[in-house]
C-alpha cells in the first residue's frame, strides 16, 4: 500500500486526478493540501470536497497559501470556468476542510513517516515552498515528488516561455527545484497531441454508466473549450491525469532525461523551465551565471499513452 499526499489548487484536469488516485486499490491518500492556483484556496477545498463525496472517500483536506510568494495571485478562470469545473452547478460538498494549515500538515506527516510518503503536486508549487523554508528536512522526508509543471523543452501555455503552473509562482518552484528532493517533472507538453481525449474518448466517458466518468467530461468542458479555441489542441488535455498515472506507475514514462532544471525569475523568460540536459552549469560553467550546481531531477520527456488512456478509463469507470 503507498501513501499518498495530494498538493492541488483543484479544477477540472485536477479532480479527474484525485479520482484517479481514489480509485487506485494500493494507494492511501493520507491528505488533500489545496494552493491557490486555478482557484482561490477556499473554491479549491471545495472542488476537492466535491470529488471525495462523488467517490464515497473521507480524505482530510487542508488550506494552505493563498497566494504566491512575490508576484500578485493568478487564476485560470478563463480555462476552467470561475468555479474550476467549467460552472456546472455541483451540489455543495458535505465534505469540509480542516482547520489545520496545509504547510503545517505537510511538515507534520512527512516527519511522522519519513521516507513512506509520495508527494504528488498538481498546482503552484507555494505550499511545498513554504513548508521547505520552515523544514528543509522535508525534502529528505519524501520518498519522492512527482510535480505537474513545467514546459522542458516545448513552448509555453501562459507566456511564450512558461506554463502555468510554474508561472504562478517561478520563486516557490525555484525553491523546491533546488531543493534535493527526489523529483520527478512532468511538463505540460505530455497531455497534447495525441495524449488529448479525442472525439470516442469523450463519448465513451459521457455516455458511460459511471459517475466519475460522466463527471470528468462535464467539469470540463470549459477547459475542452479553451484547449481547442486557444491551443489548437485536437481534444481534451489532461496534464494532472497525465502526472497522476506516472505517479501511480512510473513505467509509464518511455523516456527520461536526468539533469539540473532552473527556472529564471525576471525578464521575458520569467517562470520558463530550462533543463541543463548537457551538464553545462556549475563550476566549469562558461558563464559565471551559471556557476552555481543545479541538483539532478528526472524529466519526463516521453510517455505511453495508450497505457495512460488506459489508467484513466479503468479508474473513472470503477464500480
Amino acid at each position: 500500500m503507498r501513501t499518498l499526499i495530494i498538493d492541488t489548487d483543484t479544477a477540472s484536469d485536477d479532480a479527474i486526478a484525485l479520482i484517479m488516485a481514489l480509485r487506485t486499490p494500493d494507494v492511501r491518500i493520507e491528505a488533500i493540501t489545496i494552493v491557490s492556483g486555478n482557484v482561490a484556496v477556499e473554491q479549491g477545498a471545495i472542488n476537492a470536497g466535491i470529488v471525495l463525496d462523488l467517490c464515497g472517500a473521507r480524505v482530510p483536506v487542508y488550506r494552505g497559501a493563498d497566494r504566491p510568494l512575490l508576484k500578485p495571485r493568478a487564476d485560470a478562470g478563463y480555462f476552467h470556468g470561475a468555479d474550476g469545473l467549467s460552472d456546472v452547478g455541483f451540489p455543495t460538498p458535505t465534505h469540509e476542510a480542516e482547520a489545520e494549515p496545509a504547510v503545517f500538515e505537510l511538515i507534520r506527516r512527512c516527519r511522522a513517516a519519513p521516507g513512506a510518503i509520495d508527494l504528488v503536486t498538481l498546482g503552484p508549487l507555494t505550499n511545498i515552498a513554504l513548508a521547505l523554508r520552515i523544514q528543509p528536512q522535508l525534502a529528505t522526508w519524501v520518498r519522492s515528488c512527482t510535480i505537474m509543471g513545467g514546459n522542458p523543452g516545448s513552448i509555453g501555455n501562459v507566456t511564450p516561455a512558461a506554463e502555468y503552473n510554474i508561472w504562478c509562482d517561478p520563486e516557490a518552484a525555484a525553491i523546491v527545484l533546488a531543493s534535493g528532493m527526489p523529483i520527478t517533472l512532468v511538463g505540460w507538453e505530455l497531455s497534447r497531441g495525441a495524449a488529448c481525449l479525442d472525439a470516442d474518448d469523450m463519448t465513451r466517458l459521457t455516455t458511460s454508466r459511471h459517475a466519475t466518468a460522466r463527471f470528468a467530461i462535464a467539469c470540463s468542458r470549459s477547459a475542452l473549450r479553451a484547449a481547442t479555441a486557444t491551443q489548437a489542441e485536437p481534444g481534451l488535455p489532461l496534464p494532472d491525469p497525465v502526472a497522476m498515472a506516472i505517479a501511480l506507475d512510473p513505467s509509464i514514462v518511455t523516456h527520461t532525461t536526468r539533469c539540473g532544471v532552473a527556472i529564471p525569475l525576471d525578464g521575458l523568460a520569467r517562470g520558463a523551465t530550462l533543463i541543463d540536459e548537457l551538464a553545462t552549469a556549475g563550476k566549469h560553467a562558461n558563464d559565471p551565471a551559471w556557476a552555481q550546481t543545479l541538483p539532478p531531477i528526472d524529466v519526463c520527456r516521453t510517455i505511453d499513452i495508450a497505457r495512460f488512456k488506459s489508467m484513466l478509463f479503468r479508474t473513472l469507470e470503477q464500480d
